[in-house]
């Protein structure tokens, strides 16, 4: 790592995805869950709960010869791994399952999944992506308004020391308008073409804001959600991930650090993961779906109802294995956790709209 002054996406490139240093790329590291806990590590639950939507896709899509599986930013596998385990036999034989990590492939991986370093082609596959926690480690750049409440981008050392650069103007500006701002977005007039080289960054640059907010562009995931979606030819894309609403934007952005199991401050040094929440809303297309994880798992048949006490009087191995599903299951789907996780639902072609309807 250098030490020299960038951005953040830039920075979180290379700290997270540097070829021999990076924290998910270095050879021989744990993979995210040596430091983070996401719905996949909680219980088979969430891999049962993406087998079964993967069902509903098969057969909305006539149960086509081959049925794809991408889990983009797949980690060690262990999604991939829980759905194979969960299919019945006639679907996992036509399942063609696809991990879609840049670390390498880890040892003792089920041989039937292909392991990729980059989405595949457009349009050459069918079935159903899945992007768990992908978008929030896409790097972004922050912002933050100076004294006089102009929004400049944040240029960092690999030390973490921050510092304030040029104004943010043209298309990041734009972005940031439309999707974080709460001024309104800016109208066809205002971006119709310049006549002038100098009008465009007057055009699209912020007007002053309050000094001190911070915010991140989300440009870049919205143009990585909308690739990966369009690796599907028919089928259905879901990302799920930390997000929120243009609403209800964070005053002072979500930029954060975590390192064996703790948040701890975003330094781009390799040595932790640097995450952001995700704008959901912007990376949505026009046929997508909005919904809670709750909302979603609840329409998958995953609750946290505990079982009838009664069982533990006529089975009572039964009733404690109940009682563990019970409780992995309102972990996932607790609202002021797990739960509240958005899903980004988007369908390619119109067969698969509305799958997750409760």
């Amino acid at each position: 790592m250098t030490n020299e002054w960038c951005g953040w996406r830039d920075a979180t490139e290379r700290a997270l995805y540097g070829a021999d240093d990076g924290f998910y790329t270095r050879p021989g590291g744990p993979g995210p869950a040596g430091h983070f806990r996401t719905s996949v590590h909680v219980s088979p639950l969430y891999a049962g709960a993406v087998a079964a939507l993967l069902r509903r896709v098969d057969g909305a899509l006539g149960h086509p010869e081959e049925l794809a599986l991408v889990d983009v930013g797949a980690g060690r596998g262990e999604l991939l791994t829980g759905v194979l385990a969960a299919l019945p036999d006639e679907v996992a034989a036509r399942l063609r399952p696809y991990a879609v990590e840049r670390a390498a492939r880890p040892g003792g991986l089920d041989p039937r999944i292909d392991w990729l370093g980059e989405l595949p082609a457009p349009g050459s596959v069918t079935g159903l992506l899945f992007a768990n926690e992908w978008l929030d480690n896409v790097p972004v750049d922050v912002v933050e308004t100076d004294g006089d409440g102009v929004a400049r981008r944040v240029l960092v050392r690999a030390d973490g020391t921050e510092r304030l650069g040029e104004p943010v103007d043209g298309a990041d500006a734009e972005w940031l308008r439309r999707w974080w701002s709460s001024q309104p977005a800016p109208s066809a007039a205002s971006t119709a073409p310049a006549s002038t080289a100098s009008a465009p960054a007057a055009r699209t640059a912020l007007s002053p804001l309050s000094p001190g907010l911070r915010a991140e562009i989300g440009r870049p995931r919205d143009e990585a959600w909308a690739r990966a979606v369009r690796t599907l030819r028919a089928g259905l894309a879901v990302a799920a991930d930390y997000a929120h609403a243009r609403q209800d934007r964070p005053l002072f952005g979500t930029l954060t650090g975590f390192r064996d199991g703790r948040e701890v401050r975003p330094v781009p040094d390799g040595s932790c993961d640097i995450t952001a929440h995700v704008a959901l809303d912007a990376c949505a297309g026009p046929s997508a779906e909005l919904l809670t994880q709750r909302e979603a798992l609840h329409a998958l048949g995953v609750d946290g109802r505990r079982p009838p006490l009664s069982l533990a009087s006529t089975d009572p191995a039964a009733y404690i294995r109940a009682l563990g599903t019970a409780g992995a299951a309102a972990e996932l789907t607790d609202p002021a956790g797990l739960g509240g996780f958005g899903w980004l639902v988007e369908p390619v072609g119109g067969e698969c709209a509305g799958l997750l309807k409760a």
